[in-house]
């Protein structure tokens, strides 16, 4: 399965290029993903954020001056630095767009993010049970298994996608940021009952021929085959 982040934002455009746009070549609000890079697709939407998102970006850099110019590219779109409580020995820099989204620039010394590429990592709040669920759902092996915490990745490499365990934040109303899979071949409806029988539950069609879905930590994703 193909699979992308649906990020909702009041302003797409402006989103797409702050986040990303310091590096990225991007085709309006959408980020084409790849075997190895997760693709990013920000959607107009006018609810509000209430606290801090589910999902955010770890952008990684091989140098310390290219984290710096990251850093320094992403402040002049807009960014702002966050202080979430990070010790200053810590090497990664937090920020957030304009509307308060957070994400990460990743020190160059990080060993589990070496050979993920520019877009290292999704860090996800949720449970051991959500990242085995996923495991399963994309056929991805589990690469940390650790504390609570796991995380998964493509077998070509690539991004990974973590979840923290405990403590959660708590989740207010539908998720800003949501996964769409794309079923390239095969019965779609076959595709709903296996990720049901692996945890997930069905909330009701999406358009376009998408089925709304959620995972056993309640979190919702599309289904549509392509």
């Amino acid at each position: 399965m193909r699979r992308r982040l649906a990020d909702s934002t009041d302003h797409p455009d402006q989103r797409a290029a702050t986040t990303l746009g310091c590096v990225e070549p991007l085709y309006g609000a959408l980020l084409p993903g790849s075997d190895t890079q997760v693709g990013l697709r920000f959607v107009a939407s006018g609810a509000e954020k209430v606290g801090p998102n589910r999902v955010h970006l770890h952008l990684t850099s091989t140098t310390p001056a290219g984290q710096q110019d990251t850093v320094t590219a992403a402040l002049e779109l807009g960014a702002g630095h966050l202080d979430v409580g990070q010790r200053p020995e810590e090497g990664h820099v937090v920020l957030a767009d304009p509307e308060g989204n957070e994400f990460c620039v990743i020190e160059p010394s990080s060993s589990f993010l070496a050979g993920c590429g520019f877009l290292g990592e999704l860090a996800c709040d949720g449970t051991r049970q959500v990242g085995l669920f996923w495991a399963e759902a994309l056929g991805w092996p589990l690469v940390w298994d650790e504390d609570e915490e796991t995380a998964v990745q493509s077998p070509h490499g690539g991004t990974k996608v973590a979840w923290g365990g405990p403590p959660q934040a708590p989740k207010h109303g539908r998720n800003r940021q949501r996964f769409d899979l794309t079923l390239a071949d095969g019965d779609l409806a076959a595709e709903i009952d296996r990720l049901v029988t692996l945890g997930a539950t069905r909330l009701g069609s999406a358009g376009d021929g998408a089925v709304e879905l959620a995972d056993p930590d309640g979190n919702e994703f599309c289904l549509t085959h392509g």
